[in-house]
Parts: C-alpha cells; sequence; structure tokens
C-alpha cells in the first residue's frame, strides 16, 4: 500500500531540510574539527580552541589556513595591545614605570612587525611542487620571525620586574594574553614542521 500523500510530502521537507542543514554546516563542522585536533596539544589548549574557533576569516581547511589564522589572530592582539601602550606611555609619571613602558613600546613594535612577516612567509609558502629545501627555509623563516615575536613579548613583561601598580597589572594583562595567542600560533606554524612543536609556555 503506497503511503499517503501527506507523508511523502513531509518527507520530502525532511529530506531537504537535511540536505540544506549539511550543505550549511558541513564546511563549519570541518573547521571546528581541524581546530579542535590542532589545538589539543597547543601550549594554551582552551586559548587556541576559543580564539580559532570565533575566527571570522576565511573558512579553515587546512594545517597551513590554521597556521595562518592563529598568526593572524596574534597580530590583530599585538596591534591592539601597542595602540594601548602608546597610549599609557603619554600618561605614565613615574620614571621607573616611564621607562619599562617605553621600552615594551618598542618590543610589541618589533612584534608586529615580526608577526606581519611570518604572516608573508606563511602565505607564500609552497607546501607541494617545490623542493624540500625551499620548503625547510621558509618555514625556517616563519618561525624564527615567530619566534622572535614571542621573545620580544617575554622581554616586554621582564621590563616590569621590581615596579608595582595599576600601570604593570594592566600591560601584564594585555602582553600576557599576546604572548600566549603568539605561542599558539608558534605551535600551530611548528606542526607544519613535524621534526618540531615543544609548546612554549609564558611566564605567569
Amino acid at each position: 500500500m503506497a503511503p499517503p500523500p501527506q507523508k511523502l510530502f513531509l518527507a520530502a521537507i525532511v529530506s531537504a531540510v537535511i540536505v540544506s542543514a549539511t550543505t550549511a554546516y558541513g564546511p563549519n563542522s570541518a573547521a571546528e574539527d581541524i581546530v579542535h585536533s590542532s589545538c589539543v596539544h597547543a601550549s594554551y589548549p582552551s586559548l587556541c580552541v576559543r580564539t580559532l574557533s570565533t575566527y571570522s576569516g576565511p573558512t579553515i581547511t587546512n594545517r597551513r589556513e590554521l597556521a595562518q589564522a592563529a598568526v593572524k589572530i596574534s597580530l590583530s592582539h599585538a596591534q591592539a595591545a601597542a595602540k594601548k601602550l602608546a597610549a599609557v606611555r603619554e600618561t605614565v609619571g613615574k620614571k621607573r614605570e616611564k621607562a619599562a613602558v617605553v621600552d615594551c613600546v618598542e618590543m610589541i613594535g618589533d612584534s608586529v612587525d615580526e608577526l606581519s612577516r611570518t604572516l608573508s612567509v606563511l602565505k607564500h609558502l609552497h607546501v607541494s611542487g617545490s623542493s624540500a629545501n625551499e620548503f625547510r627555509w621558509q618555514m625556517s623563516n616563519a618561525q624564527t620571525w615567530a619566534s622572535a615575536a614571542l621573545t620580544d613579548d617575554d622581554t616586554c613583561l621582564d621590563g616590569f620586574k621590581g615596579v608595582e601598580g595599576k600601570v604593570k597589572t594592566e600591560v601584564k594583562h594585555w602582553m600576557t594574553k599576546v604572548a600566549r595567542v603568539t605561542s599558539n600560533a608558534l605551535y600551530m606554524i611548528n606542526q607544519l614542521d613535524e621534526s618540531r612543536g615543544k609548546p612554549h609556555v609564558v611566564r605567569s
């Protein structure tokens, strides 16, 4: 006995909804999968998942795009911190605090430049169709620039040793966040070169 027309119509609607949902959410689900699986062993897994899951750029489909997204996030945080530090530099009065902030402004400026260079390398990374030596050279450059940015972030924090007060608390909050997302970005870069990949933990 054939099913009633009403049931056939309902089944058709349900099928259409399922297909539509699969089409709409499939890529996002794939992006979420690669984010979660890649962040498991990052220096700061929860921060890694949170920042990359809310990334507003192009859909992430592979590890190179994931590394690029991580560096873009780090660069965005560094640029925001640079603006805040520049503003604080104009208002801070104590000599010791002023010196620490001035040094930090220089360090975060270098970090922004180094992260920009890192991103440029990743955008032109030759994963296929090139020699192993060329890939290794590009990877070495990306790792070097990202590592340098992370060192600058840590150096900024070191400059506030022995300094107490609201300025130190604010700067430490900004720079710790920058350093941690940069550490995660470096981890993602290292995953493109599986011979490396040791997490870097920011001192708290």
